[in-house]
């Protein structure tokens, strides 16, 4: 099935829309970044030097879909995402802002008639469910 494309300026917008999720300086017309700092790892230091553990996603465009892949992990005092394991009192948090993120990403997609399915590399139980 071929699939028609919206322009690079309307999926942009309309994952503007979808809330500050997504990082346009970050993404391309191949592959759209977004993430949530979901989770302070502490208040103590200054607004600027904190740290924060949450989420990034990357939607790649293929042939006939989207594809994604998603990391959890600690965003740092540089701005920089490192991959890692969230601890448990952050867990929660952590997976629902996803779980929220995703569903929206699912309603807009679907309003596109653009599919979306996990990225092969995606370890199988890291893939969230379909729409």
């Amino acid at each position: 099935m071929e699939v028609t494309w919206p322009s690079h300026g309307k999926l942009t917008s309309r994952f503007t829309a979808m809330g500050p999720y997504f990082r346009k300086e970050h993404s391309s017309k191949e592959m759209y970044f977004f993430d949530c700092l979901a989770s302070c790892v502490s208040s103590k230091p200054a607004a600027d030097e904190r740290e924060f553990y949450g989420w990034w996603f990357e939607l790649r465009v293929n042939e006939d879909s989207f594809e994604y892949h998603y990391w959890f992990g600690l965003y740092d005092k540089q701005g920089e995402w490192q991959e890692g394991t969230i601890p448990s009192k952050h867990q929660t948090e952590v997976q629902q802002s996803l779980e929220v993120f995703y569903q929206k990403l699912l309603d807009t997609l679907q309003k596109l008639e653009l599919d979306l399915s996990a990225a092969p590399s995606l370890s199988p139980n890291l893939a969230l469910p379909a729409a």
